[in-house]
């Protein structure tokens, strides 16, 4: 399944149903098929959308069928919200490694979006300079995205790994340390603290960070490599010119 563009559709919201009826899988399966084999991304959010709530897309992610997961779980990174967060945590659990995938996508475009407008713009012009390594530049607007929105979560991730990146480790561990905070599902946040303390030499504390991201999304596979070569004395993280 191709993961569609949804940063085009951010600003949609769900309608507040305070009840609402069970979807049934096979239609909501059918419906969706049809703009998302188009390409037709502003469709099927539109779709999306108008026709359902919130709260039927998240009891889709229980469903019995694996396709009505996957579906319900891309449905959500375009128009879900801090409302979805835990559901789709859950879902990273998932049996069946595409719903794994769907959810993972759709919890990054649900963090990214959990900001106020302007602090999104932000932390956008900060990433577009941080794909640059232009890392002074992304930490600036990063900082302006966080005083901007103080509970942006990701606004405080994205700069997190503009310290990593920058080998300001202690940087990346505060700012890591507040995202798990405001997210304690933020399993690339856990993992980027695993990192941070690993090349400072913690690994007692590099472990338990990569255990929880591990324990919020078993399909980390790099994870788990480095759990195992740190606890067979293979990963030697230290950087000596880091304090």
């Amino acid at each position: 399944m191709v993961l569609l563009e949804t940063s085009a559709v951010a600003s949609l919201d769900f309608p507040e149903v305070k009840h609402h009826a069970t979807i049934d899988p096979q239609v909501f399966i059918e419906l969706v098929r049809e703009p998302l084999q188009r390409g037709d991304t502003v469709a099927l959010a539109h779709l999306i959308n108008q026709r359902w709530s919130h709260d039927q897309i998240m009891d889709l992610l229980e469903s019995r069928d694996a396709d009505a997961r996957k579906l319900a779980a891309l449905a959500l990174g375009f128009v879900g919200d801090v409302r979805s967060i835990t559901a789709l945590a859950a879902c990273l659990r998932d049996p069946d490694p595409m719903v794994n995938q769907m959810a993972e996508h759709a919890l990054w475009t649900v963090w990214f979006r959990a900001g106020s407008q302007a602090a999104q713009e932000r932390v956008q012009l900060g990433s577009e300079y941080l794909s640059r390594k232009q890392l002074d530049k992304a930490i600036q607007e990063f900082s302006t995205a966080i005083r901007l929105d103080p509970t942006y979560a990701e606004a405080r991730n994205q700069r997190a790994i503009a310290y990593y990146l920058s080998e300001d480790y202690y940087a990346a561990i505060d700012d890591g340390e507040m995202v798990v905070k405001l997210m304690p599902s933020h399993f690339g946040a856990w993992s980027g603290l695993g990192h941070s303390y690993a090349h400072l030499g913690h690994t007692k504390r590099a472990l338990c960070c990569y255990r929880r991201a591990l324990g919020i999304n078993p399909y980390l596979h790099c994870v788990r490599q480095i759990i195992n070569e740190i606890q067979a004395g293979q990963c030697i993280c230290r950087i000596d010119h880091v304090a």
